[in-house]
C-alpha cells in the first residue's frame, strides 16, 4: 500500500455504528474514515463526492438497503465492499447474498456491541486493508448463479485418489467459490475447506456452494467419508482433522483450544492432513 491512509466510507443506519465504527478504525493511523452514510442513496452520493478506496456496508437500513446500494456500487464504481453484518440466521442469508454480488468479505456485528466492537472492529481493519490492496478486483460476475450447475447423477460414492487442503481467511469466499465452480463433478479427490466464518454462517455458505458447483458440498460433521467429489465445509466454532481409518479416510470435529485465536484454524487442518496421508 503507499504511504496515504485508507480511505473508508462507513454506511450504517445505526447512529451509534456511524459514531462506534470511525472510531475504531481512527485508531490505526493507515486508515481514514472520510464520511459516513446512513442509506444506500446517501452512501452512492458521497462515494461521488468523497471517492473512499473501500466501503463498510451494513445491508438492513431504511430507503435504499445494502443488497441495492451493493448492486449499484458493482455496477458503477467498482470499489471493494466490506459488510457489517447482522449475526443471526436471517443476517448470515443476505451476508451470503451480498458475497455473491461482489462484496469483498464481511464483519458480523456482536451481539453485545457496547462489549465485544473492539474486537469486531480489528478484523474489520484487517479487511479493510486487504481490500484496499485488492484495488477493486471482482470475479463476481464469473461466478455461477445458485443453481445454475446441475448435478449429474451419483454414481456411487468414490474412493477419494487425493486430499486437497484448503484454508480460507480475509477475501476468500469469493475466491472459494469460483475455484470449486471450475471443477468437474468427476473431480477424483476430496476437498476439505477451512473458512474463517461464525458459527451459523458455514452451513448457509455450503449450501450456496452446493448450489453452483458440480461438486457435492456440505458443512461437515464428524464421521463423515472423504469421497472423491466431495467438498466438506469446516463448521465455525469447531477445528476440522481427517482421519486415516482401515475402512475410509474420515473427517473429525473437535473443540480443542484456539490456535493463533482462531478456530477453525487452517494450521490444524494442515498438521493432521500431514500427518496422516
Amino acid at each position: 500500500m503507499s504511504g496515504q491512509p485508507v480511505r473508508v466510507l462507513v454506511v450504517d443506519d445505526s447512529a451509534l455504528m456511524r459514531k462506534l465504527i470511525p472510531q475504531i478504525l481512527s485508531a490505526d493511523p493507515s486508515i481514514e474514515v472520510v464520511g459516513t452514510a446512513m442509506d444506500g442513496n446517501f452512501g452512492l452520493k458521497k462515494i461521488e463526492d468523497l471517492k473512499p478506496q473501500v466501503v463498510t456496508l451494513d445491508l438492513e437500513m431504511p430507503g435504499m438497503g445494502g443488497i441495492d446500494m451493493l448492486r449499484e456500487i458493482m455496477r458503477r464504481h467498482r470499489v471493494p465492499v466490506i459488510v457489517v453484518s447482522s449475526h443471526s440466521t436471517q443476517g448470515a442469508s443476505v451476508t451470503l447474498q451480498a458475497l455473491s454480488l461482489g462484496a469483498f468479505d464481511f464483519v458480523s456485528k456482536p451481539t453485545d456491541v457496547a462489549s465485544r466492537m473492539q474486537e469486531s472492529g480489528q478484523e474489520l481493519i484487517a479487511k479493510i486493508k486487504a481490500a484496499a490492496q485488492s484495488r477493486g478486483v471482482q470475479i463476481a460476475n464469473d461466478l455461477p448463479e445458485p443453481m445454475l450447475r446441475r448435478k449429474e447423477p451419483a454414481r456411487g460414492n468414490r474412493q477419494a485418489t487425493k486430499i486437497v487442503a484448503i484454508g480460507v481467511s480475509t477475501g476468500g469466499p469469493q475466491s472459494l467459490q469460483y475455484v470449486l465452480s471450475q471443477l468437474p463433478s468427476d473431480f477424483p479427490g476430496c476437498i476439505v475447506v477451512v473458512q474463517h466464518m461464525p458459527e451459523g454462517f458455514t452451513e448457509m455458505f455450503a449450501r450456496r456452494l452446493n448450489d453452483c458447483c458440480a461438486l457435492s458440498v456440505k458443512e461437515a460433521q464428524s464421521g463423515d467419508v472423504l469421497h472423491a467429489g466431495r467438498v466438506l465445509i469446516c463448521p465455525g466454532s469447531k477445528h476440522l482433522k481427517v482421519k486415516h481409518l482401515p475402512l475410509g479416510d474420515v473427517a473429525i470435529l473437535s473443540e480443542e483450544i484456539r490456535v493463533n485465536g482462531h478456530r477453525p484454524s487452517a494450521d490444524v487442518l494442515f498438521k493432521s492432513v500431514a500427518e496422516e496421508f
